[in-house]
């Protein structure tokens, strides 16, 4: 019987390993979304009462600029909903229920 070895090694590291952000850069990035976020969350709470009775657990993304929103039950829907309307514009998901965080800690 024969018996055949594999001989590939296992890469280890980044994928792209020409891409690094400083910690600043990181920071930076972070203090953005962060910023984005706050500019949200005034819509969705403003909008939580009204969609929660009928839309529980839906996910809702909203455009800030114009304070459009979209419902849809699957997240990736309702991103391709608001994409259809906004192709260039930056969006925040989040779950139409009493905390509107999207997933499990």
């Amino acid at each position: 019987m024969n018996q055949v070895y594999s001989t590939r090694l296992a890469r280890r590291g980044r994928i792209f390993p020409e891409i690094v952000l400083s910690p600043e850069e990181k920071a930076k990035k972070q203090a953005e979304i962060q910023a984005f976020r706050q500019r949200c969350r005034p819509i969705f709470e403003r909008l939580r009462p009204q969609l929660i009775e009928n839309y529980y657990n839906w996910f809702i993304v909203i455009e800030p600029d114009t304070e459009e929103y979209f419902i849809d039950r699957d997240r990736m829907a309702a991103l391709l909903k608001a994409l259809d309307k906004h192709p260039e514009a930056l969006f925040y998901t989040f779950r139409l229920n009493e905390t509107g965080v999207c997933g499990r800690v």
